[in-house]
């Protein structure tokens, strides 16, 4: 599982998933680079926690355009000067109910910014800076994993704009593979359930949206941010080398699709 040697940059990486894959990135043996919006104490925490900045740098980048996302990736082959594993986590999920009928223009555009547009930037960029490098041993020249959400799969009602981001980044991780497969790059998808992270803690903090949200998992439990690193890290080793147009669920089994 080692990823000695290789450099790796995680999307929102200073909390919730996209910390725990930094820090599993690294025990693996990458140098790191990580992204993230506000979070800077929790940042510049981790960046210490994961041996300092000759391994890990952390680079404060707005998500939210085509140029965001395009930038972050210049800033990350400039600190470590390659890039094999491109980890895109970030995203929004409005935490309010919204009705379609009552669905701002705004909040649709914000959404699809940050989730989608920024997505286009940083795999258009990621990918160019892929096919300039050596393929290894195995004719591969870099990993893009690309973090979806049981929403793309089966909708989420008042939250259509968060469904249709999702849902987007699955077609997207199909053709991408279809695309660059031949030329050594692999693109695969990780699709998370419920996880305790920041962004869901007002949900499943409340008895009966908990209730109602964890009823939906055959497990009963919504996962730890580990158990979502885990799946991603390891789409991004010569373990998973025969691998790419897959979404990977994981949900504790509320949704049996791919």
């Amino acid at each position: 599982m080692s990823l000695a040697g290789k450099v790796a940059l995680v999307t929102g990486g200073s909390r919730g998933i996209g910390a725990a894959t930094v820090k599993l990135l690294r025990q693996a043996g990458a140098r790191v680079v990580f992204s993230y919006r506000a979070a800077e104490a929790q940042a510049r925490a981790l960046v210490d926690e994961c041996g300092g900045e000759t391994v890990c740098q952390a680079v404060k980048q707005e998500l939210a355009t085509v140029e965001d996302g395009q930038a972050l990736v210049e800033s990350a082959v400039g600190v470590f000067g390659r890039l094999d594993c491109l980890i895109v986590n970030h995203g929004v999920w409005p935490p309010h109910d919204q009705k379609i009928a009552t669905m701002s223009a705004e909040q649709w555009r914000g959404t699809m910014g940050v989730n989608l547009d920024s997505v286009f930037g940083l795999v258009r960029a990621g990918v160019a800076a892929m096919q300039k490098q050596e393929p290894d041993g195995k004719g591969i020249r870099g990993h893009v994993v690309l973090v979806a959400s049981t929403a793309a799969q089966r909708g989420e009602a008042f939250h259509a704009d968060y469904a249709a981001s999702k849902g987007a980044l699955l077609s997207l991780t199909k053709s991408l593979s279809s695309e660059l497969a031949g030329q050594g790059i692999l693109c695969n998808c990780v699709a998370p359930g419920w996880v305790r992270t920041e962004m869901s803690a007002g949900t499943l903090s409340d008895p009966i949206a908990s209730k109602k949200a964890l009823g939906l998992i055959p497990l009963g439990r919504a996962a730890e941010p580990e158990e979502i690193a885990g799946p991603i890290v390891f789409l991004c080793t010569p373990w998973a080398g025969f691998v790419s147009g897959e979404v990977f669920n994981v949900n504790g089994g509320a949704v049996l699709v791919g």
